[in-house]
């Protein structure tokens, strides 16, 4: 009996040790190199690749937008990413934390896969946060290359990806680094010269976006500081977006190879050498040959002699657009793209036919497992560096970043700096600028005068931006005039005064401010480049009784020369965003003119194209011009 008592405890003790065994490795999970942050970054994009099965290797390098996306599509489908395009938002005027609720709610979906791959939320922040309400509106680039201020546009870049980071999403479609040789392109404004030294310089917005690079690194390594306040950065549109016929949106950019390195080329090199985590593919051609099927660029240059080891993304549905009409042929269109080297495909809406095709294209072997594998590992190397896996999930700790006052005082010193005098006075004794905040009566006119979307431009809240004053919170000209004169100047506002208006109203002065309405991409195209009409009337009802200066708002040079003759003082304003009183700031003197024409102020549109160097250049105004003006001492 006691033996028999011995050997049953015996047995219940084994049992009871197996089970807390069971139990402790039960609780512990097995060790996956992939989620160990301690080991190198190359050797978890290794372990996790070999883990991948085809169909979650395909899933990361499909991006959809957010209109179609849901946590329960990220997980069945394995989706390695989501954007927001051009006005796309959770809901009109969502507010910061309503943002980064919604970008959670994917990320869980993309967390509750066998492998926990997050994805990476991708916006275009092209002149700050612009799809979110409230944010700061910094000047479009067009306005930024004028400044020539590269520490400035850094620290642009840096307020912005603290706005990005304040909704909880942690990449950027920007910056754009065109070099645009014609006006009449719709995205001009999204350009910051005709001059690619210029566009260079610009360049150190990206480490503003996503952090310094690190002393010891590596050419072409994407880099972006994990610290939560960067965000990865996107060098768009490769190669020549720029230099298309006539400035044609997404049309054919006829160069010679030495033209198309010594002009569209370089601002990549330095782009790269700053870490850029992404590059996005123009829908352009090169004499001929789309670009998301030009794989001696995309993949013999780009990735193997520029040794670039960030991602390739496609743009908005680019694939599809391969083919002209586009979508047609389309198997042959993805076997063309990702074959190129695109790596990341924005498909934005038919996420399931494209999964189906490239599944079968690979088990077919019409696309290479060992290309699948480079686009996985490059996506996965960006998601790693970033620090994504270890924080996946964004708080709420940053929401008061967005549309924050030192922000915005930024933004107003980008408008101050971006401005460009380009005449004053009728005879340069009698300067008209700076304007006297003291006068007994004054004349604010103009479209654009108190319209905080037409100062905005396009890409502001929606992808063609719009007009009126609802769109987002900031302070329109008119309001930035009526603060900065003395209390006893009496400001009258006439959006369009008739000329007996202005005759007997006995203004000191009078603000006329006009210029196109918001546009972007193809909608901007333009073969007239002509001020509307209205603008015009207000311009000679105004101009021709009382001293006027004129302020444009514009994305580009716009036809002035037959109308400069009445004008007493011209400003071109460019794109100014949310801060109006960045203008009225050197208006009426409390900071001088410093802007230079970054872009070739053309006579007529038959000029064109026409750049600072061109054989035949007879500008009205050249690259490099601007008058400037001494700040008033108070």
């Amino acid at each position: 009996m006691g033996r028999q008592w011995v050997s049953t405890c015996s047995i219940l003790l084994l049992l009871s040790l197996v089970s807390c065994s069971s139990f402790a490795s039960a609780a512990k999970p097995p060790y996956l190199k992939y989620k160990d942050p301690k080991q190198p970054v190359g050797a978890r994009v290794k372990d996790l690749v070999k883990r991948m099965t085809l169909e979650e290797k395909i899933g990361q390098m499909v991006q959809i937008d957010l209109t179609v996306a849901s946590s329960a599509v990220l997980k069945k489908y394995f989706l390695g990413s989501v954007l927001s395009g051009g006005g796309s938002v959770p809901s009109p005027k969502a507010s910061a934390a309503a943002w980064v609720n919604t970008v959670n709610g994917l990320q869980k979906g993309a967390l509750s896969t066998r492998l926990g791959i997050p994805m990476i939320y991708g916006i275009d922040a092209v002149h700050g946060h612009n799809n979110v309400y409230n944010a700061t509106i910094f000047p479009h680039n067009v306005g930024l290359g004028v400044t020539r201020d590269p520490q400035l546009v850094k620290k642009i870049g840096a307020a912005t990806a603290m706005e990005v980071r304040a909704t909880g999403i942690p990449y950027v479609f920007a910056p754009c680094i065109a070099v645009c040789r014609d006006p009449r392109w719709g995205r001009c404004y999204e350009s910051y010269s005709e001059d690619h030294t210029i566009v260079q310089k610009m360049t150190e917005i990206i480490p503003g976006l996503q952090g310094d690079l690190p002393a010891n690194s590596r050419k072409g390594v994407p880099f972006v500081d994990n610290g939560g306040t960067k965000v990865a950065a996107c060098a768009k549109h490769y190669l020549g977006d720029g230099g298309t016929t006539k400035g044609i949106n997404e049309n054919n950019t006829v160069i010679s190879q030495n033209g198309l390195m010594s002009i569209h080329m370089p601002a990549y090199y330095n782009s790269v050498s700053k870490g850029v985590a992404t590059v996005m593919v123009s829908y352009s051609s090169w004499n001929g040959k789309k670009m998301h099927a030009n794989r001696e660029l995309i993949t013999g240059y780009l990735k193997n002699k520029l040794k670039f080891r960030g991602f390739v993304i496609s743009d908005w549905q680019g694939i599809d657009r391969i083919t002209s009409p586009p979508h047609t042929n389309y198997s042959t269109s993805i076997t063309a793209g990702v074959g190129a080297g695109i790596d990341m495909i924005m498909v934005a809406y038919n996420y399931t036919e494209l999964i189906t095709n490239m599944i079968y294209q690979v088990k077919n072997r019409i696309i290479p497992v060992s290309r699948i594998d480079d686009a996985v590992m490059r996506i996965l190397r960006v998601k790693f560096v970033m620090g994504l896996f270890e924080k996946p999930l964004a708080d709420l700790s940053m929401v008061n970043e967005l549309g924050k006052q030192e922000h915005r005082d930024l933004a107003r010193e980008a408008v101050r700096k971006s401005l460009v005098l380009l005449k004053n006075g009728k005879s340069a004794d009698k300067p008209l600028l700076p304007l006297p905040k003291k006068a007994p009566k004054i004349l604010v006119a103009g479209s654009h005068a108190d319209n905080l979307g037409n100062q905005c431009g396009g890409w502001t809240i929606t992808w063609q931006g719009q007009t009126g004053n609802d769109l987002t919170s900031g302070t329109t000209i008119l309001k930035a005039v009526k603060t900065a004169v003395a209390p006893s100047t009496q400001v009258v506002y006439s959006e369009k005064p008739d000329p007996s208006f202005v005759k007997s109203g006995k203004f000191s002065y009078a603000i006329v401010v006009v210029g196109e309405p918001p546009y972007a991409e193809t909608q901007g195209d333009s073969l007239n480049l002509t001020i509307p009409a209205a603008g015009l009337r207000t311009i000679s009802n105004v101009c021709g009784s009382v001293k006027c200066v004129v302020v444009v708002i514009s994305g580009r040079p716009v036809v002035v020369e037959p109308h400069l003759a009445k004008i007493d003082a011209l400003v071109a304003a460019w794109l100014p965003g949310t801060e109006g009183q960045g203008v009225t700031d050197v208006l009426f003197g409390d900071f001088g003119f410093t802007g230079k024409l970054a872009r070739t102020w053309f006579r007529s549109v038959d000029q064109l194209p026409m750049n600072v160097g061109d054989a035949h250049y007879d500008p009205l105004f050249p690259f490099g011009f601007g008058l400037t003006t001494e700040p008033i001492k108070s």
